[in-house]
Formats: structure tokens, C-alpha cells, sequence
């Protein structure tokens, strides 16, 4: 019964990670982080090597499922899947019609979740605080890009593949925003929604390469450099409020492939100029309900898995 009861607890991890990737600026990494399965996700990642790949090819396909943490895997992947399929439209049409609260919810869920995840730094120093800046400041810089136009060509998607589940992975860089940058996000949604197959394939192969070698490093600098790279990832999580902020007001717009008018480029404004220079009301009761909204819900799952921790 416990190991139902764990097997369906990732899934629903699964599924908040899948939920925040479909949304460009929210990364799983930061969820994976939040909810207490980070490192297991990395092992269970850096699992999948030369050696447990060698009982596949000896057809000992329960010994390989149980080298590579197979159950956790496959039930937090089942859980991302089962967003990304089904949440998808869902995000678009809150992004699309009630954006504010939307992004006032996440503002708060990833404000709460650094400050939580810096409570685990047992001893600070120079390098730890300069790490934090550094993050904040990367993660600011990459969520200031605008989307750019990219080659049409199939090595391209198997290789924004290998870039976006790098961020997906990365607490406070969003792998969905990378997506957008590489001007790829419409494309892989849209194959989404169409079951292309092909594109998904090499989009998927993209990301099994980027995942296999970018985990290693980040397993690595973990072991190491624990203080200072929890500093560097929660400064991450802190610069990309850049892009979850929820007042803006677009100066730029390009044509989509489907030939609507997207943002390209967007400015923020404080909740006080939103009405003056964008035309519509700041909806400041509704954000700061979502706001408080995304602090209560770490702040439960903080104080969730500090009670299973003590049983």
C-alpha cells in the first residue's frame, strides 16, 4: 500500500512539473526542487549508463528497470505526459484570458520556493552570495531575449530538444521560454495537439542526449559545491521573475506561422501605470489572491514533507 501511495505521490509531482514546463518562464526543475525529488530525479538520470544500458542489450530488462530507478521514473514521466496532454490547453486559454493571476500565482510559488530551498544552506560565505547574484543576474539576462527566428530543418528540433530539457531541468530557467527564444515553442505545441510523431520523435531523442549529459555536470557541482550551487539555482528561480512578472505591456509583435499577431517583445510596468499605458484594469485584487496563492501552496508542501520526513 505504501508503495502505491508513493508511486501515485510522483506521479502528481510529475504532473505540477509537467504543468509549470508547458508554461514559458516556470521551470520543472523548480517544482522538482520544491517538492524534495531533485537529487533522485539527477541519480535516477545518472543511472541510465554504458553498464545498466548493457542489460538491455542482454534482453535483462528487470534487472535494467530496477538499475535505473525505473518505477520513480516512469511514474513521474507518466505524470509529466499526462499534463503536458491534457493541461496544455488549459495554460494557454489562462494565459491567453486571465494572464495576471496566472503569472501572479507562479510569482509567488517561485519567490517562497528560493528563500525555502536558501533555508538549506547550512553555511554561507563568500562564494555562495556571489553564486546567488551570478544566477539572478543569468537567469534575468536569458528571460530579457526575444524569440528568434531558427532553421526549419529536423537537426534543429533535435537539438532545441537538447537545449530545452537542460532548462527543464534547471531550477528557475525555463526549458518551455528557451523553446520560445529558439523560436521552436508554437512548432512542438503544435505537434502536441496534431500526434505528429516524427517531429515529437526527434524532439523527444533531442532530449534523452541533452538530459543524459547536462545531469552528470549538475550532479557533479551538487556534490562538490553544494552551498554554492543551491545559491547559483535559487538565484535562478529569483532572476526569473524578469519573465513571470505579470504587468506588461508588448512594444513589439511578430506574425506567427498561422499568420496571428503574437508578442515578440514586451516591457514591465508597475500595476499603477498598467491602466494608463496598456488600457486595462491591473486586476491587483485578483493578483495578489494568486500571489498568495502560489506561497501557500509551497509553504503546505514544505510543511507536507517535513512531516514525512519525521515519520
Amino acid at each position: 500500500m505504501d508503495r502505491i501511495k508513493n508511486y501515485l505521490l510522483t506521479y502528481l509531482k510529475g504532473m505540477a512539473m509537467g504543468a509549470a514546463d508547458i508554461v514559458p518562464g516556470v521551470s520543472g526543475g523548480s517544482i522538482a526542487l520544491i517538492t524534495g525529488i531533485y537529487q533522485r530525479l539527477l541519480d535516477s538520470i545518472n543511472s541510465i549508463n554504458g553498464e545498466n544500458l548493457s542489460l538491455l542489450l542482454k534482453l535483462e530488462f528487470k534487472k535494467f528497470f530496477k538499475a535505473v530507478n525505473g518505477s520513480f521514473l516512469l511514474s513521474l514521466l507518466l505524470g509529466i505526459m499526462t499534463s503536458v496532454f491534457t493541461l496544455s490547453k488549459l495554460i494557454t486559454y489562462l494565459m491567453d484570458e486571465h494572464p495576471i493571476p496566472l503569472w501572479s500565482f507562479f510569482c509567488g510559488l517561485i519567490l517562497v520556493s528560493a528563500f525555502i530551498i536558501l533555508k538549506e544552506i547550512k553555511r554561507w560565505h563568500l562564494g555562495v552570495v556571489v553564486a546567488l547574484i551570478l544566477g539572478i543576474i543569468i537567469a534575468w539576462w536569458v528571460t530579457s531575449l526575444p524569440p528568434t527566428s531558427s532553421p526549419d530543418a529536423i537537426w534543429f528540433t533535435f537539438v532545441a530538444g537538447a537545449i530545452a530539457i537542460c532548462a527543464m531541468i534547471l531550477p528557475g530557467i525555463s526549458g518551455s521560454f528557451l523553446l520560445l527564444i529558439l523560436g521552436k515553442y508554437e512548432m512542438i505545441l503544435q505537434a502536441v495537439s496534431e500526434k505528429d510523431i516524427v517531429t515529437l520523435g526527434v524532439f523527444a531523442s533531442g532530449c534523452i542526449v541533452g538530459i543524459l549529459s547536462f545531469s552528470r555536470l549538475i550532479s557533479f557541482l551538487l556534490r562538490k559545491f553544494y552551498a554554492t550551487t543551491i545559491g547559483l539555482l535559487s538565484g535562478f528561480m529569483l532572476g526569473s521573475i524578469n519573465k513571470l512578472w505579470p504587468w506588461k505591456i508588448v512594444t513589439q509583435y511578430r506574425t506567427s506561422s498561422s499568420g496571428e499577431q503574437k508578442p515578440f517583445l514586451t516591457e514591465n510596468l508597475w500595476p499603477s501605470d498598467y491602466l494608463q499605458k496598456v488600457g486595462e484594469e491591473p486586476n491587483l485584487g485578483l493578483a495578489i489572491a494568486g500571489f498568495l496563492g502560489g506561497i501557500l501552496l509551497v509553504v503546505g508542501i514544505d510543511l507536507l514533507a517535513d512531516y514525512f520526513k519525521k515519520k
